[in-house]
């Protein structure tokens, strides 16, 4: 390890106190954030634009209402990351791509906007992979800079687990809310498919759902739910259901261990890590079956086996456009080579193929959602190791990808270590339960 840091979280909810009571003001809290952004973001580059006059005024309007006693929100005041695929009218959207340099929409996305209304300040935008997709891009990880943050919501990530901001938006069709967070020390947040409205972000994918990388999970479901409850879902789902306040914490009663295929490439210290801790849960009663004794959890495991194969060929066909405008309409050159075989792939699929993967898709969610009648949560490992060592890769998601297939909520909570470097514990819950898995998150031991 080249430098090892111990990054401290920044929390915003426990804040607000403060804020009601006068003796803090969100400008102060913003101005804690950009003394941390100004000493860390040039040796770990998690944003690639920053407004921070807009910020500074955002906060400053902020402030006068918790003077005034009449906040917008819970998140009034909250500095947060935007992921650079999610459109800002105040900065350009560059997706990750030389194709979109200085790209500006002109516009809010819908969450974006949502965002605004509740309070919360803008700061800046977050580095994403190219498109959100493969080809790594510049960040480093906050406890190790010769590691990769994760992607492709690595900026979301980096600025997170280093303490720069609270809470920041990314986007997941494989593994690139959860899996970035596990190795960032942060806490992840994916809805349930469709669970946040995507409109004015790039990400077209069946799979992709917006979410939240937080400091903990009160801000991570601040955050989601004031958004969902200004912009809703994706068109025809219904959004994030629960509680404006943070569901209430409720110790599970039973919970499924799912090995997944990434249990073949996990090192023994992460395994060992997580049996560790489930020997925690089962000393606090909480009753934890496999597939070595449950035939429903054998299923599942069946199911979700060819998870990561499965996805790529659906996401495949899913970004056949706009891949193929992209290279016809702009600069070819200018994609990835990884992008460009990408599209050829796509444009060799039939609509047959496709239908076919989604009946599959359609038959292993089905499989899965029945463990919903006798267990609260399914748990696992989030990564096979810590963060991989380089920024070539931004390392495997075999782990995280079931979720991503299965449509369901999942979270990944910080409570894990190997090498002396974080390692995430994921919790998978079911579709349209988010608010149940958050209340089950918050009850472990």
């Amino acid at each position: 390890m080249t430098e090892t840091k111990r990054p401290a979280l920044r929390p915003f909810h426990t804040a607000t106190a403060a804020f009601a009571a006068g003796s803090d003001t969100p400008r102060a809290f913003l101005e804690r954030c950009i003394e941390a952004i100004d000493a860390d973001q040039p040796k770990f580059l998690a944003f690639v634009n920053l407004d921070l006059t807009d910020a500074r005024n955002a906060a400053d309007a902020a402030t006068q209402r918790w003077n005034d006693g009449a906040p917008l929100s819970p998140i009034d005041g909250m500095p947060v990351g935007i992921k650079d695929i999610i459109e800002t009218a105040n900065m350009p959207t560059e997706m990750g791509s030389p194709l979109f340099a200085g790209y500006r929409s002109g516009r809010d996305s819908a969450s974006v906007a949502a965002l605004r209304e509740a309070g919360a300040v803008v700061v800046g935008k977050t580095v994403t992979t190219e498109f959100a997709a493969t080809v790594a891009r510049e960040t480093r990880n906050p406890w190790d800079p010769a590691r990769t943050p994760g992607g492709s919501s690595s900026g979301s990530a980096c600025a997170v687990g280093d303490g720069m901001l609270p809470a920041a938006l990314g986007t997941q069709v494989i593994g690139s809310i959860l899996r970035p967070a596990a190795y960032c020390g942060a806490f992840g947040y994916k809805p349930s498919v469709g669970g946040i409205n995507r409109g004015g972000s790039v990400d077209y994918h069946s799979q992709s759902c917006q979410g939240v990388i937080a400091a903990t999970l009160e801000d991570a479901w601040f955050t989601a739910r004031e958004i969902t409850a200004r912009a809703g879902g994706d068109p025809g789902y219904p959004g994030i259901r629960g509680p404006r306040t943070v569901p209430a914490a409720r110790q599970p009663t039973r919970l499924a261990l799912l090995q997944t295929a990434g249990w073949a490439v996990a090192t023994s210290d992460a395994k060992d890590q997580l049996q560790t801790v489930l020997g925690r849960f089962r000393r606090a009663g909480i009753a934890i079956d496999d597939r070595t004794n449950d035939a429903g959890i054998a299923q599942a495991e069946d199911a979700v086996a060819n998870a990561l194969a499965l996805s790529t060929t659906i996401n495949t066909w899913d970004f056949r456009w706009p891949l193929n405008v992209f290279a016809r309409n702009m600069d070819h050159a200018k994609l990835s080579p990884v992008m460009q075989s990408r599209l050829v792939l796509a444009e060799r699929m039939t609509l047959e193929e496709y239908q076919a993967a989604i009946e599959e898709r359609d038959r292993v969610r089905a499989t899965f959602a029945r463990l919903a009648e006798r267990f609260d949560a399914a748990v696992t490992l989030t990564a096979p190791d810590a963060a991989p060592l380089g920024l070539e890769s931004t390392g495997n998601p075999i782990f995280v990808v079931p979720g991503s297939l299965l449509g369901v909520p999942a979270l990944t909570l910080p409570i894990m270590r190997t090498q002396d470097l974080p390692l995430g514990l994921q919790l998978l819950g079911f579709n349209g339960r988010d608010a149940d898995l958050f209340s089950a998150a918050r009850g472990l031991p």
